[in-house]
């Protein structure tokens, strides 16, 4: 923003000794008293009479000019024109303001001194008055950007962001605003937003010859070098490039009423807001990548569809911690053995993000392999402890329930082995919920591990639960979701499909608390759908 106190106003010449003193005197005993009412008007009025007063004159008029586009206005007039030569003065205040003072009077040496006295106090009020709108307005400008900034940065989503910043620039910076985005080499419109709603119409035809001018080789060139363009009629207004670490993302478009009054730092403040609106854009852009990289690889670290059991169904859900950039830690599997039973995974690798997605990997591919070799799973287990404690710095929690064919009576044994991992629950068929399994040692922390087999049957209508400590310890406040409030959730689930529980319980995880979830949550259910 340019000083407002850059270009000073020039101080009073000295009276000549024609002047008479009393009468100087008199001129400057108008106050200038620009807060009261009537303010600057109020002053120029007293100070035009005075000086008709004083100098024998016919008349008096001052006129102002803000330099808002508005042109020049009269600020204060007084007598007639008169039959007498008019004394000419400009008023002296910084750009972009102006102003002058027209006397109707003998064009003699003291009504000229009295003529540019009163001019230049004029230029003084003038000045005062500037200067604190300047300070205003730039006090304003400060506070529109630094809310945009915040705004903008409440979102990493990059529709939401797209959507949000015509709706910044629209009242406030202009009456009608496009943001077109670099696709390939050209440009495409993203948004748009108009402060009367119903012109539509004519903001899409804008939108359309925008986009078709920006493509022309001379503005798309001063584009390309980070400068504005000035649009011609009827679109009136400014095309502000938008880049953000050396790379061209767009251009934000802004138009205003070709009658409103011209804020003298609109150009400026429209880079700015464009500058900020760039950056917000780039980080939604590789938030939006991470996004996308993250879910690829935890798609990869998960089974890409459950497999078709006899006589079992199955249902599963995932639920990454924060807000979906990130890869979690939390993992379930279920894979044939070569001995005719399935295995059921469930994980929880400690921490979370890309080391942990890294260990998650490694359990994973290592305990398929070893699993695909018909080691037992003591053995596997044993392994797996090695392969952590020499190859990562995480550890790992991990249950393995091997599930045999079904019996005569339509019950299916299971075998299940918790290293370090939370009970796992088992549904009845009557509702009740009680919790299995005994706990061994957790992979990855010391040698040997120690675990120890739990046998289980699981009858016709009942159902086996696993979960990781995500879902348990989500918090509301203080309080925690917990395995009690997830076994009461799970009483009023017996019955239903393992899909649908295991679908329900996430459900309920969730709604416990408003806040994103801090940790990974994984459920599974396998269900004994014989009888």
């Amino acid at each position: 923003m340019p000083n407002p106190r850059a270009a000073a106003a020039p101080q009073p010449d000295v009276p000549t000794a024609s002047t008479d003193l009393s009468a100087v005197d008199a001129l400057l005993r108008v106050e200038i008293q620009l807060d009261e009412a009537g303010g600057l008007g109020a002053f120029a009025t007293e100070l035009a009479e005075t000086l008709v007063r004083l100098t024998g004159a016919d008349g008096c008029r001052i006129t102002i000019d803000h330099g808002d586009g508005r042109g020049p206005h009269r600020l204060a007039a007084t007598g007639g024109p008169g039959s007498t030569r008019s004394l000419y003065q400009r008023v002296p205040v910084s750009r972009p303001w102006s102003g002058e003072l027209l006397l109707s009077a003998p064009d003699e040496p003291g009504n000229q001194t009295m003529a540019l006295l009163a001019a230049q106090r004029l230029g003084m009020a003038l000045e005062h008055l500037r200067l604190r709108d300047t300070d205003v307005r730039h006090r304003t400008w400060l506070t529109f950007l630094a809310e945009a900034s915040e705004l903008l940065a409440q979102s990493l989503d990059l529709s939401l962001t797209l959507a949000l910043i015509p709706r910044l620039v629209v009242p406030r910076l202009g009456s009608w605003c496009t943001l077109h985005r670099v696709s390939g080499k050209r440009l495409e419109l993203s948004a748009a937003a108009h402060a009367d709603e119903e012109r539509s119409d004519w903001l899409e035809a804008a939108a359309a010859e925008l986009t078709h001018l920006m493509q022309a080789p001379g503005i798309n060139a001063t584009m390309r070098a980070g400068q504005h363009v000035p649009l011609p009629s009827p679109l009136a207004g400014l095309a502000v490039p938008l880049f953000a670490r050396g790379q061209w993302l767009g251009v934000l478009g802004v138009g205003r009423d070709p009658d409103a009054a011209r804020d003298p730092d609109e150009t400026t403040i429209a880079e700015e807001l464009a500058r900020r609106c760039a950056l917000a854009l780039d980080n939604a852009a590789i938030h939006a990548e991470r996004q996308a990289v993250a879910h690829t690889l935890q798609q990869a670290l998960l089974p890409t569809r459950l497999p078709v059991i006899p006589g079992l169904s199955l249902g599963a859900e995932y639920v990454p911690a924060g807000r979906g950039a990130e890869v979690g830690g939390d993992l379930y599997d279920i894979m044939p053995m070569p001995d005719g039973r399935w295995l059921v995974v469930m994980g929880d690798v400690s921490g979370k993000g890309v080391p942990a997605a890294a260990a998650t990997g490694l359990v994973r591919e290592v305990l398929r392999l070893l699993v695909g070799e018909g080691r037992p799973l003591e053995s596997v287990l044993a392994t797996l402890n090695t392969t952590l404690s020499e190859r990562s710095e995480r550890y790992c929690t991990l249950a393995l329930a091997a599930f045999d064919a079904p019996g005569r009576d339509g019950g299916v044994p299971v075998t299940l082995y918790l290293a370090g991992h939370d009970r796992p629950l088992v549904l009845h068929a009557d509702g009740l919920v009680e919790q299995v399994g005994d706990w061994g040692t957790a992979l990855g922390l010391i040698s040997p591990v120690t675990c120890q087999p739990t046998l289980l049957t699981l009858r016709p209508g009942e159902t086996l639960v696993f979960f990781t400590d995500g879902v348990t310890e989500r918090r509301s406040g203080t309080e925690f979701f917990g395995a009690r409030r997830l076994a009461q959730r799970l009483t009023y689930l017996a019955g239903h499909p393992a899909d649908v529980i295991a679908t329900r319980l996430r459900t309920a995880a969730l709604e416990f608390s408003g806040e994103p979830a801090r940790d990974d949550m994984a459920i599974m259910a396998i269900r004994n759908d014989a009888g």
